[in-house]
């Protein structure tokens, strides 16, 4: 609602701070739900639970193009409201009450004043590595991150994130799929749009429209992830679909160089959208089943912050590329030159995905990847 109402750029800034912060505690707590209640089973609950979640690429980008062709950007936002207001009515009607399985523990303070700001200085020099600001501000996260390194290595369990986590091989296999897989989606999600309406011309409701591929290959996928990761196991099904999602990639560097076809534009789409689907419940099973039932409240926040860090990451890497582009082409050079560009890093994050998932388990049995 703040977001609708801001009056000027940095009250809308602070208010997706505020926004922001309400999502970050959303997210692992949903996560941490199906985990507990799913136990063994949790490919199956995922791929039925992220059904409603796919709706979003799906509409999203439609509904988004049409509100910016006939209305305000304002009701971007304001459209969510009765949205919300359904959800935290059914979160107070449906959601169990399970004070009973918490276990208490003291914040770890120092570890939070040194992570948060760590990463939030860590994404702002990314984005201005061209200034002294930029990498002053860069060197200061690397060396808040470290020490926040060495806290939690001093606290072990009693630190903000368990370092003990990271060191097992299925779960930092897994956080770094996740780490890829999130970063890959948000930056195509990025790029995309942008050179459709500025390299192309197009409206962006039109553009909105182009994008539905995607969120269809999704939803033809999606449902069968579980019987599939059951049946084939989880290192095949995602090492298959990082490779879909990678030739679904690949035909944006033609369109880039060539000019738009609208059906390869569209097939490209729907095949990155199979194969991105196949990756994240795979990935999110290994690594809830590489931790025992007591420790799932860290691994979900150790999760989904390397899971949230990655969108960001990888977007502003790209955007800084492809603004350093645009920048220096020639007002002679057709704009979408920087595109391929932009692009060609994509293909190449989507190559780091592929590494990551092949240090997945192959086995789906929870014995057996806690083992490896």
């Amino acid at each position: 609602m703040l977001c609708g109402l801001a009056g000027s750029a940095g009250l809308l800034i602070a208010f997706r701070v505020f926004q922001g912060m309400a999502g970050g505690l959303l997210a692992p707590m949903a996560q941490m739900m199906m985990a507990r209640a799913a136990g063994p089973r949790m490919a199956q609950v995922v791929s039925f639970a992220a059904l409603p979640v796919l709706l979003a690429p799906l509409l999203g980008p439609v509904i988004a193009g049409s509100i910016l062709q006939f209305a305000s950007w304002r009701w971007l936002f304001l459209i969510n409201l009765p949205v919300g207001v359904l959800a935290l009515a059914l979160a107070v009607v449906l959601l169990p009450d399970d004070r009973e399985e918490t276990r208490p523990r003291s914040l770890d303070l120092a570890g939070l004043a040194l992570l948060s700001p760590g990463l939030v200085l860590f994404l702002y020099g990314t984005d201005h590595l061209g200034g002294r600001m930029g990498i002053t501000t860069l060197v200061a996260s690397v060396i808040m991150l470290v020490l926040f390194h060495r806290v939690a290595i001093r606290k072990g369990e009693a630190a903000l994130i368990d370092p003990r986590l990271l060191k097992a091989k299925v779960f930092s296999a897994s956080i770094a799929a996740m780490f890829m897989l999130n970063g890959i989606s948000f930056a195509g999600q990025m790029l995309i749009p942008i050179y459709l309406i500025q390299g192309c011309g197009l409206s962006p409701s039109m553009t909105g429209w182009l994008l539905a591929p995607l969120g269809v290959g999704m939803m033809c996928t999606y449902p069968l992830m579980g019987h599939l990761t059951r049946r084939f196991g989880i290192r095949p099904i995602a090492v298959s679909g990082a490779l879909l999602a990678l030739a679904g990639t690949l035909p944006l560097l033609y369109l880039a160089s060539h000019g738009l076809v609208v059906m390869v534009l569209a097939v490209s789409l729907f095949v990155r959208g199979v194969g991105m689907s196949a990756i994240g419940i795979p990935s999110i099973t290994a690594g809830y089943a590489s931790v025992p039932r007591a420790d799932l409240p860290m691994a979900t926040t150790t999760m989904n912050i390397f899971q949230r860090l990655g969108g960001p990451t990888l977007t502003t890497l790209c955007a800084t590329l492809l603004a350093w582009r645009l920048g220096s082409a020639r007002a002679d050079v057709a704009v979408i030159g920087p595109f391929t560009v932009a692009f060609g890093l994509l293909c190449a994050f989507h190559a780091g995905l592929f590494a990551a998932v092949l240090r997945l388990p192959a086995s789906l049995n929870a014995r057996a990847a806690r083992d490896a």
